[in-house]
């Protein structure tokens, strides 16, 4: 009964902090004038995560900040089609539609894994727990917040949203080949990330596998399958830019930002906590692949 209250509790401080971040980044927008609407967006955006930090601050808990990951680009992606279209959505052009139901797709599904996972304010992350632990000594706890478990993660998804804004305001390319390979890529990796979650959920809820090592499903070939369709739906954005606009080839920064992120920080910390836990995981590192499948070594 008590998990149910902190929940409630929990969520109602997320969303009033989430409300509180949209009306501070509308206040930038509508109080900014003259810069181009691509960086009066970024200004917005760490204008909202300075407020999910002060929130998360307050109730003593970084895991605010994760479901920011998800929202903030739905938010932002949705905004940037209304200014393009003025509203209309009968002027939307496929390659708009296309690109905002697959981030409204991925944005509600992201979204909904972390919340029927996360228990209330007193369930943080346990990688924020280990970033406490282990910063250098004389380094306050609110700089690591700020800029590593916040500023960090949304300046990483803002490069990966760079391809996104010539994808849904260039208009002057008709669809083509391109889009079609942008679609199946990006619905592959939704679909990819959806089916590893939903098989580690399956895992871990059984009991009979407490203590066990996930190496069913996707998990057999990938020990992060999850990952690698996280990373291919930012490649996917990538090739929607390239199909409306040839000269921002250069938001190809944003993916292999992701890229980095994942295989130099998440996929070290969570193999490193696994072998902390599991003893036969260095095996398992052994045979399956972090990432990319590949034919599974055996003895």
């Amino acid at each position: 009964m008590s998990t149910g209250r902190d929940r409630t509790v929990g969520f109602a401080v997320v969303t009033a902090a989430y409300l509180a971040a949209g009306l501070v980044a509308w206040a930038v927008v509508a109080v900014a004038h003259g810069p181009h609407p691509l960086l009066l967006t970024f200004y917005a955006d760490l204008a909202a995560t300075v407020v999910v930090f002060a929130a998360s601050m307050l109730v003593a808990n970084a895991s605010l900040y994760d479901p920011y990951w998800s929202v903030a680009p739905a938010v932002i992606v949705t905004a940037w089609v209304w200014w393009n279209t003025g509203g209309e959505i009968s002027a939307m052009t496929g390659r708009q539609t296309a690109v905002l139901l697959l981030v409204l797709a991925w944005s509600i599904r992201l979204t909904a894994n972390w919340a029927s996972s996360w228990r209330g304010l007193d369930h943080e992350d346990w990688r924020y727990v280990r970033l406490r632990e282990r910063r250098p000594r004389g380094v306050p706890w609110w700089l690591v917040n700020l800029a590593g478990i916040q500023l960090m993660p949304t300046l990483v998804v803002f490069a990966g949203l760079l391809a996104v804004w010539p994808a849904v305001t260039v208009t002057g390319r008709s669809w083509g080949p391109l889009d079609v390979v942008a679609v199946a890529v990006t619905a592959a990796a939704v679909l990819l990330e959806a089916t590893a979650d939903r098989q580690l959920q399956r895992f871990t809820r059984d009991p009979a596998n407490r203590g066990g090592i996930i190496d069913r499903g996707l998990w057999r070939y990938s020990r992060h399958p999850n990952y690698l369709g996280e990373i291919l739906f930012w490649w996917g954005m990538w090739l929607f830019a390239l199909a409306a606009a040839p000269d921002w080839w250069w938001t190809v920064a944003g993916p292999v930002t992701m890229v980095l992120l994942f295989t130099f920080v998440s996929i070290p910390m969570m193999d490193e906590r696994s072998l902390d836990r599991r003893p036969a995981y260095a095996e398992h590192m052994r045979r399956v692949p972090a990432l990319l499948p590949r034919p599974l070594r055996h003895r």
